[in-house]
């Protein structure tokens, strides 16, 4: 993309609307909004457990395959941004959404079946991975929204859908490698009448 921002503030947006990169002008609560809004803090919080994750492969090499997977998911995500910004660009490719399928079948690999429902934590950075599988959610759930009212392309749906799937594994990974114990759901005792 050859166009760079000169200036940070334009003033136009003042008054609740927002510009697309197409021109047109749409309130800043539209759902298209809405999305890249949602899609922009998975991103943010992504980079967050990178930040966390680089000083910890030093201790737990098996860490460094979880930052080269996320690494590329951030600008991925930007991708999907872009798209939702300029509805007739593609950048997406379906080999995306196939690569986070293969590393969510490696990591599923090593850390077994699941036999027990997980709760966020065990470590600070299994816990902040548990966030940006949450918020891949809310992003899902915003774009189709979104998808309802005005069609997505299937690929940025399909990976935003697999980023979730792929972020729960992290944080089963994550733990794995740093030799902690996922926090298991525990059922309330049964009240004795």
């Amino acid at each position: 993309m050859g166009f760079r921002l000169s200036k940070i503030y334009t003033r136009t947006g003042d008054a609740g609307e927002t510009g697309l990169a197409d021109g047109r002008r749409v309130a800043k609560d539209h759902p298209r909004i809405e999305a890249m809004g949602e899609i922009d803090t998975l991103n943010s919080h992504i980079g967050l457990l990178l930040a966390t994750l680089q000083p910890l492969s030093k201790q737990h090499p098996g860490l460094s395959d979880v930052i080269a997977v996320l690494e590329p998911c951030q600008h991925r995500l930007f991708d999907l941004g872009g798209e939702l910004a300029m509805p007739d660009y593609q950048a997406l490719q379906p080999a995306e959404v196939e690569r986070l399928e293969l590393a969510i079948d490696r990591w599923n690999e090593v850390v077994g079946p699941l036999k027990n429902f997980i709760l966020p934590g065990g470590s600070q950075v299994v816990a902040q991975a548990h966030i940006c599988r949450s918020l891949a959610r809310s992003a899902e759930r915003r774009c189709q929204q979104l998808n309802a009212q005005e069609p997505i392309r299937k690929e940025g749906l399909a990976y935003i859908n697999r980023m979730s799937d792929l972020l729960f594994v992290a944080a089963r990974i994550i733990a794995h490698h740093q030799q902690v114990s996922e926090v298991l759901w525990q059922a309330a005792p049964k009240r004795a009448d």
